[in-house]
């Protein structure tokens, strides 16, 4: 893992999205009335292949909304900073933010994907064999971050829409990966598995893990090997999500 040696991880193949769920994509989740406890994830979809019981728990379907009416009210959390508007507006190509863990849960699976381990995340924004301080750091001990590179306090305190601080991509093309906002990750927060093959902290603990820093955060937050954690029930608009995949075959 990025920050500490003694805790290496290896990850089987596997795509990251190349940019963070966005209003528009999480509008069409809505519309098609999901993320609700009428209209649930089926139990252990968005599965990790490689991870037993890593899917949707049933449980869980008490800490969505009640119905589609009540997750457009709860996402509304911060009148400065929520992305989300009722009718479609300009920020359709901005993270989603003031989403709770089991949406953006909900979200993955319902999308054909599922929430990245933390070892996959990491994975990514290091490059991999590369260990990068930050996901665009090349070479890969290079400190150099400013606003054309994330969206963060110290480099304008905005968030921005997705995609467009090219020269912050990480190496295998992901945006935003650092700032924006912080992105909700499938392990519960605790010590990293030793040796992690393949591996995510399922045991429940306090909160889920959360990575990437945000928009509200300064650059120290968005260091790769940084980590963070929120409540899974906790919203807020500093908190957003990428969805994994499982890596395309034939």
């Amino acid at each position: 893992m990025s920050g500490n040696m003694n805790y290496p991880a290896a990850v089987n193949g596997f795509r990251l999205d190349k940019y963070e769920v966005t209003v528009g994509r999480f509008r069409a989740f809505v519309n098609a009335g999901m993320g609700t406890r009428s209209s649930p994830p089926s139990t252990q979809t968005g599965a990790h292949k490689d991870i037993v019981g890593s899917g949707w728990d049933a449980n869980w379907n008490a800490n969505l909304a009640a119905n589609t009416a009540a997750l457009i009210a709860a996402v509304k959390c911060d009148s400065t900073n929520q992305t989300w508007t009722d009718p479609p507006g300009p920020n359709e190509d901005r993270p989603m933010n003031c989403i709770t863990w089991y949406e953006a849960m909900a979200f993955c699976v319902w999308d054909g994907g599922y929430l990245p381990t933390e070892a996959e995340w990491n994975y990514a924004a290091t490059g991999g064999d590369q260990q990068r301080a930050y996901p665009w750091s090349n070479p890969a001990g290079s400190l150099t971050i400013d606003g054309s590179l994330a969206s963060y306090t110290d480099g304008g305190h905005s968030l921005a829409v997705v995609g467009t601080r090219p020269p912050g991509d990480s190496r295998w093309g992901q945006s935003d990966l650092a700032g924006n906002v912080g992105e909700w990750i499938l392990d519960w927060s605790g010590s990293y598995t030793n040796p992690c093959a393949d591996c995510a902290l399922l045991t429940a603990a306090s909160n889920r893990v959360i990575r990437g820093g945000s928009f509200k955060d300064p650059a120290s937050s968005l260091r790769v090997g940084n980590r963070s954690s929120g409540t899974p029930t906790n919203r807020d608009s500093s908190k957003g999500v990428r969805c994994a995949r499982a890596q395309l075959t034939g």
